[in-house]
């Protein structure tokens, strides 16, 4: 006969007829013998996740099981507040690269467009003086016995004309792209909050800046240009010691050009990451170009090597990048320029051709540079003045009112900082 806890058959000897299985038993275990049982564990009856009933109690935390390897009462910290383009927390290298590429998705037309416009001037007077060196190599390339011939004439026009056109072309690029660098910055400044500007709008609030730009491009420009000058005259001086001297001299001589190529290397990549904040403090906080140049030297004091390797690494990115971008243009475009007739319709389609992969490489690499470096200096000033407790306070004021004003442009001066 069978009953609710089991048939007799089952049911061991001196166990009554209303007795339950043994505590924690599972129903289809053999039952144990009367004694042989462990007592039922003392004290609240294990905590279940999930809704209780009115009449049970419930034990541990009201909304589920602690997680794992966590104390009740240490969760997680909130994520933090992210209004724009970066999360406003001093940033990891991901969040800066993000910022970046948000920075360009959100205003396409501003920041690609100025871009495109920038790296086509500078790619133009390029193109040209390619346009002359196709003239010159064509009609030889097409004319073997040429190659014997001796034309000094055609090979210094040919090089005067690439040498100009490269002088021309970075000129342009000066200009150009510290009118760009200007522009994205104050784009950057306003997109952190989620903000948009038109080009005219940054255009305008970028303008009066620009003498202050240009000063610390310039100073940048003699400061990068110093050391050139005292190599060349230390290669003049030398050459002319060793000239016609022993062939151990003239090793020297190479030794000595190869030590300053990498002390070069050196110099530039030092001055350049200390100075890679100029342009920012002079657009976003209004100052002149030395006390820009100090600003940015005093930010990058405390966290030199990380600034610099981001900045490396970023140069390698896009470098690789542009590579992709321009060479298939180029390559083409030498082809067709040199191994066709000479004609000036295949002259013209080469060109062009390198025109365009150039400024496709350029159009890549000088908008994502320059958000790099303005994320890196809004992360610079997180971490070195509690910018983001400022930067987390006005978000919020503008997540209130519902729209991001112009005024949050003048929340980047240093006077605002937690500490200033």
């Amino acid at each position: 006969m069978s009953d609710g806890h089991g048939s007799a058959s089952e049911r061991p000897s001196g166990w009554a007829a209303e007795q339950p299985p043994p505590y924690g038993a599972p129903p289809a275990s053999p039952w144990t013998a009367p004694g042989s049982e462990q007592p039922p564990p003392s004290g609240p009856p294990p905590y279940e996740a999930g809704p209780q009933s009115s009449g049970q109690q419930s034990y541990g935390p009201p909304h589920g099981p602690y997680p794992q390897g966590q104390p009740y009462g240490y969760g997680p910290h909130p994520p933090a507040l992210r209004p724009g383009i970066i999360p406003l927390r001093p940033l990891a290298l991901g969040d800066i690269y993000d910022g970046t590429i948000k920075l360009i998705r959100s205003n396409p037309k501003a920041v690609l467009g100025l871009s495109a416009v920038a790296a086509l001037l500078a790619a133009i007077p390029l193109a040209v003086g390619q346009g002359f060196v196709f003239g010159a190599v064509a009609p030889l390339m097409n004319d073997p016995a040429a190659l014997q011939a001796e034309d000094p004439a055609g090979t210094y026009g040919m090089l005067g004309a690439q040498y100009v056109s490269a002088f021309v072309s970075y000129a342009i690029s000066f200009v150009a792209v510290t009118v760009l660098t200007g522009v994205l910055t104050r784009i950057l400044g306003r997109a952190v909050f989620g903000g948009k500007i038109t080009t005219q709008e940054a255009w305008q609030t970028t303008r009066r800046r620009l003498p202050a730009l240009f000063g610390v491009v310039g100073l940048l420009a003699l400061i990068m240009l110093a050391p050139v000058a005292v190599m060349a005259a230390v290669l003049v001086v030398a050459f002319g010691t060793v000239a016609g001297g022993s062939p151990e001299a003239a090793g020297g001589l190479l030794l000595l050009f190869l030590l300053m190529i990498v002390l070069y290397i050196g110099y530039v990549f030092f001055f350049r990451t200390r100075f890679a904040f100029a342009p920012a403090a002079v657009v976003l906080e209004g100052r002149g170009p030395v006390d820009a140049m100090r600003r940015s030297w005093n930010l990058v004091t405390g966290d030199f090597w990380r600034v610099l390797g981001i900045l490396f690494l970023t140069t390698l990115v896009v470098g690789l990048i542009a590579s992709i971008l321009q060479v298939p243009f180029m390559i083409v475009g030498m082809v067709i320029g040199l191994v066709g007739s000479g004609s000036v319709a295949t002259i013209v389609i080469g060109s062009i051709l390198v025109a365009v992969g150039g400024t496709l490489g350029a159009m890549i690499t000088y908008p994502f540079e320059a958000g790099v470096a303005g994320l890196l200096y809004a992360d610079r000033r997180m971490r070195g003045e509690a910018f983001d407790l400022v930067l987390q306070t006005a978000a919020i004021e503008q997540q209130r009112q519902g729209w991001v004003h112009s005024t949050a442009d003048e929340l980047w001066h240093p006077s605002n900082s937690a500490k200033s």
